[in-house]
Formats: structure tokens, C-alpha cells, sequence
């Protein structure tokens, strides 16, 4: 879907706040007050705050609607399912009309005290495009640690767009920078890649993310986000599978080679026993299933992008009480 307000020349206010809703009722009623009142500080009334419900299970779209009638400066955007974290935000930053776009999540976990300071900062540097927060130390368990740690690392050495480690969802943009982003068509959609590949010019910014206990990333979403990350800016596993097999035939020629050799002269002398032989058979065909399921998560994306389907459907929305 999009919103029309990409397609008017400049903006109608100051400073648009997105945040998708999802499992969020605990922490709406403080994130919007502190939201509010750094919004305040920085564009005075002059403000929009964007709640996209991703079908939350909870009262968070009861909760919004309600902060609406006290505040007319809210938003609410309710999606008819389920679309996920990533195309829920973008669906808030297709309808985002701000010169300026805040980008956080609303379970606190991020300060929404930030956006004062990089608001300074883009005025400072008006060739600068986008301030986004990244955490000093990932946060959370060892785990959580290092799992991070690898995702990055194995990321950034098959992709040729290097991402930033660590990095948060809160983020201050421009509105050339947003129009651009949400140009992108992408259905099997990773948002924080797709922040890198805009360009423009970005710089980061330290910031200290508390922990509000459970993710609502399990780890299956988070194997499925890896293999999601990679298949979507990386054709290297598709290469690598061509450089395994060629590896494995000019292992397999050699060795066709030395079985020659071998029978010629020393008489067909061979070590008794097959367990090698049924080694080799089940590593090829776990290499052959392994490969045609990479192969197939490449032409299941394919399938899905040639789709002329909406990134999501919403409902309704429930626009501002000017």
C-alpha cells in the first residue's frame, strides 16, 4: 500500500513519531506522555504520532484509540493481520507527513528522550540525512550476545552492504530520506537492510538500551530473520553451493584417479569394509538436499516478489482530531 502523502510536494508538519504496536499495551500510556513531551520540545504542536497495531493480541489498539481522544495529535493505523515488526513500520512510514521522521519502538526499550538531542544534531549538520541509535554492548544474555555477535559478523562478510553491529530501531530521518526508503518494493522485506541501502548520508549515535525482560523474537524468528537478512542482499550461497560442488568433483576425479592407479599396481589391493563409502553417501546427500533448499529459498522469494500484492492491508485509520 501507499499513502498519498509521498506524492504532495513537501510536508504539511514539523516532526512525525512511528512505532509499531505489538504485544505493547504495558508501556503505551508512558511512551506516548514521554514521546509527547520530547516531540514538544522540538516542534511545539506541530507533531503527528503514528501507532501502527500489527494485530496485537492485547489491548493495545483499545489503548491507542483512547490516548487519541486525549490527544489529538495521534495516529492509529490497524492492520487487518498479522504482517510483521518490519512491514508494519514501513507501513507507518508510508503515511508519515513530517519534515522530520521519528522511528522508535514503543516498549521503552529506547529512550524516546534521544529524539531531542539528534534534533540538534540535524540542525547542526544540514547535509545529514539520518541519526540512528546503536547499543555500546548488545544487551541480554550470552546468548543473545553471541548470536548478535555472529549474525554481523556473518552478514557483513557475504553481503556488499556492510551493517552497522548493534544497531537499534530508533532512528531521526528526513523526509527525502523517508520518501526514498519507502520506495522500496521489497515483499520478503529486512528493514534494517534496507535503511543501509537508501544512502544518503547517515551517522550513529550511542545509545543505552534497557531491558524489559521476554523478546517477542523467538528463536525460530530469529533464525528466520538470518536466513531472510542474507537471501535478501546476498547472492553468495548460491556461489558457494557452485564452489562446493566443483571442490567435491575434482575431489571425486582424484580419487577416481588414485582407485586406477591403486588396481593397476598393487593388484586391486583395498581396505576391507564400506563404512567410508557410506560416510560419503550420506554427506552427498545431505551437500544435495542442503544446496536444492538454498536454491529453493532463492526462487521462493522470486515467486513472492513478482507478486503485485501490497507490502500490508490496513483496516482502518483513525486520523488526527485537528
Amino acid at each position: 500500500m501507499r499513502c498519498a502523502a509521498h506524492c504532495e510536494v513537501g510536508s504539511s508538519m514539523k516532526l512525525s513519531i512511528v512505532a509499531s504496536m505489538y504485544l505493547s499495551a504495558p508501556y503505551l500510556r508512558e511512551f506516548w506522555g514521554r514521546c509527547r513531551e520530547a516531540a514538544r520540545q522540538v516542534a511545539g504542536e506541530d507533531f503527528e504520532i503514528i501507532l501502527v497495531n500489527d494485530d496485537s493480541p492485547d489491548d493495545s489498539l483499545a489503548i491507542a484509540l483512547d490516548l487519541r481522544k486525549q490527544d489529538g495529535n495521534i495516529v492509529v493505523i490497524d492492520l487487518s493481520r498479522n504482517f510483521g515488526h518490519h512491514k508494519a513500520m514501513m507501513t507507518g512510514l508510508m503515511h508519515a507527513r513530517g519534515e522530520r521522521v521519528f522511528l522508535i519502538d514503543c516498549d521503552l526499550e529506547e529512550p524516546p528522550e534521544v529524539l531531542v538531542e539528534w534534533w540538534d544534531r540535524l540542525d547542526a549538520n544540514t547535509d545529514l540525512d539520518v541519526i540512528y541509535g546503536v547499543q555500546p554492548s548488545r544487551k541480554g544474555g550470552a546468548f543473545e550476545r553471541i548470536s548478535g555477535w555472529l549474525f554481523y559478523r556473518i552478514i557483513n562478510a557475504l553481503s556488499l552492504q556492510t551493517l552497522p553491529a548493534n544497531t537499534i530501531v530508533a532512528r531521526l530521518m528526513t523526509a527525502r530520506y523517508v520518501h526514498a526508503l519507502t520506495e522500496h518494493r521489497d515483499q520478503e522485506m529486512y528493514l534494517f537492510g534496507l535503511l543501509i541501502l537508501t544512502g544518503f548520508r547517515q551517522e550513529a549515535a550511542k545509545v543505552i538500551k534497557h531491558n524489559k525482560g521476554s523478546s517477542a523474537y523467538t528463536l525460530r524468528r530469529r533464525v528466520s530473520l538470518f536466513v531472510n537478512a542474507i537471501t535478501n542482499f546476498s547472492n553468495s550461497p548460491l556461489y558457494a553451493i557452485f564452489y562446493l560442488g566443483l571442490s567435491i568433483s575434482v575431489f571425486s576425479l582424484l580419487s577416481i584417479l588414485f582407485l586406477i592407479m591403486n588396481w593397476f599396481f598393487f593388484s586391486g589391493s583395498s581396505v576391507t569394509g564400506w563404512t567410508s563409502l557410506a560416510v560419503s553417501i550420506w554427506a552427498l546427500g545431505g551437500l544435495v538436499l542442503t544446496s536444492v533448499g538454498v536454491i529453493g529459498i532463492y526462487l521462493a522469494k522470486i515467486f513472492a516478489e513478482t507478486k503485485p500484492r501490497p507490502l500490508t492491508v490496513v483496516r482502518q485509520v483513525f486520523g488526527r482530531l485537528d
